[in-house]
């Protein structure tokens, strides 16, 4: 665009100046010949004169003489299009040339003195090179325009050539932020970047190799954990039946332990579970509306608190975990929102929601962020470790069962008091 502009201004401008050139040229000829017709005829027929020029079409002739103003019987009027300033300058002797408007067209004016104090004037009409320039004008402004759109197509194309590898480290990483720990790139797509996809790889394989590790560790050390606390809550159950027959500090001693036993039982399952939530979502089609009714029997609700608000209620999605983020949303309500107070459904064909409404005080807006991390619990429940508080593994499993479906899981504030936590699950019709 801007070589257009300095194309176009450097054109225009050596256009005009020899224009402007020719036409002092042409002027200074005339004037001769005008001046030697009437200086040497006694009685000179000024208009005969003026009519022997061969000005043409575009150029026109006017003489100042004797204070008085001569021009062919055609070109009447001329002398208005002559500018004050420019008759001032060729009083005193001087040639000059200015650009003025006639006829509604520009044209350039060309002042010559004579002898005797006399002025020839030429008016040359500039219509011819105002067309030419925006002929030019036109063919440079679509020549810049076309060379702009074709360099964005390039410098696009070239853009995306270049940022294509990123591109799909990006995606690469981003599926295995998202737990598809396979994910992984082809070295034989870009040759030219084989030590970085080699190094991504490699980095991607030691990753998925500890993150398999760990879970393999959680998941042994959980399970080998089931056995003796299985003999520790025979043990608690036996003491806890036996209460009565004890003194008043050895019944609070055995309540005490029987409450650790389950909430350590607890602890070990989910665990577990939490060990088997890197694996993909299992899906079927599933009528999420009875399961959760179902889960809502089971934790002493009425089913009717179930609403299902739009759309179809059997979904594509996995049982057990569903079934878990149902049980695990209840019993978050029951520990810390004093009980769930509905669950609406809501199926679309871009995404399907859950909502579990309560009725506590809430989630304060820094603890937003943070419930859906492993061992965070409620604050009225995380200064006492003997009150049967929950393990701090419910919203985290959660977050990974959503996860697991590609969804997210958030909190929100409900109209009139309490938190409405939201799970949204796309594509699961």
């Amino acid at each position: 665009m801007a070589m257009a502009v300095v194309s176009y201004q450097l054109v225009r401008q050596s256009l005009i100046a020899e224009r402007e050139a020719t036409a002092v040229r042409a002027a200074y000829y005339d004037a001769a010949i005008v001046e030697a017709g009437v200086n040497n005829n006694p009685a000179p027929d000024i208009g005969t004169v003026l009519r022997s020029l061969d000005t043409g079409e575009s150029r026109r002739a006017v003489l100042q003489l004797d204070k008085h103003w001569h021009a062919r019987s055609a070109d009447t009027g001329l002398t208005d299009a002559i500018p004050a300033a420019l008759q001032e300058h060729a009083a005193d002797g001087r040639v000059g040339v200015q650009m003025v408007r006639a006829d509604g067209g520009p044209a350039l004016v060309v002042a010559v003195p004579l002898a005797g104090g006399d002025v020839f004037y030429e008016i040359d009409s500039m219509n011819e090179l105002e067309r030419t320039l925006q002929v030019l004008a036109l063919v440079l402004t679509l020549v810049a325009l076309g060379t702009a759109g074709a360099g964005a197509f390039v410098g696009w194309n070239a853009t995306r050539y270049v940022l294509r590898p990123l591109i799909r480290v990006a995606d690469a990483a981003q599926q295995i932020t998202a737990g598809r720990h396979f994910a992984r790139l082809d070295p034989a797509t870009e040759p030219d970047l084989a030590r970085l996809t080699d190094s991504f790889n490699h980095m991607v394989d030691q990753l998925s190799a500890r993150m398999e590790r760990d879970r393999r560790f959680a998941a042994d050390v959980s399970h080998e954990l089931r056995s003796p606390l299985q003999t520790l809550a025979a043990a608690a159950s036996v003491l806890d039946r036996r209460r009565d027959a004890l003194d008043e500090r050895s019944a609070l001693a055995s309540g005490l332990v029987v409450a650790e036993v389950d909430r350590f039982q607890r602890l070990v399952n989910d665990l577990l579970e939490l060990a088997r939530t890197d694996q993909p979502a299992d899906r079927q089609d599933v009528d999420v509306a009875e399961l959760a009714r179902q889960a809502c029997r089971d934790h002493g609700l009425d089913p009717a608190i179930v609403a299902v608000l739009h759309g179809p209620v059997v979904w594509s999605v996995d049982r057990r975990r569903i079934r878990q983020l149902f049980d695990n949303l209840l019993d978050n309500a029951a520990s810390y929102g004093g009980g769930a107070t509905a669950v609406r459904l809501t199926g679309g064909t871009d995404r399907c929601r859950i909502e579990v409404d309560d009725e506590g005080p809430g989630v304060s807006p820094e603890d937003k962020p943070l419930i859906w991390t492993r061992f965070v619990r409620g604050r009225s429940q995380s200064s006492s470790r003997a009150d049967g508080g929950g393990t701090g593994l419910g919203l985290a499993l959660v977050a990974q069962h959503a996860s697991a479906h590609d969804g997210t899981a958030s909190v929100h504030d409900r109209p009139g008091g309490g938190a409405r936590f939201r799970i949204d699950l796309p594509g699961c019709l």
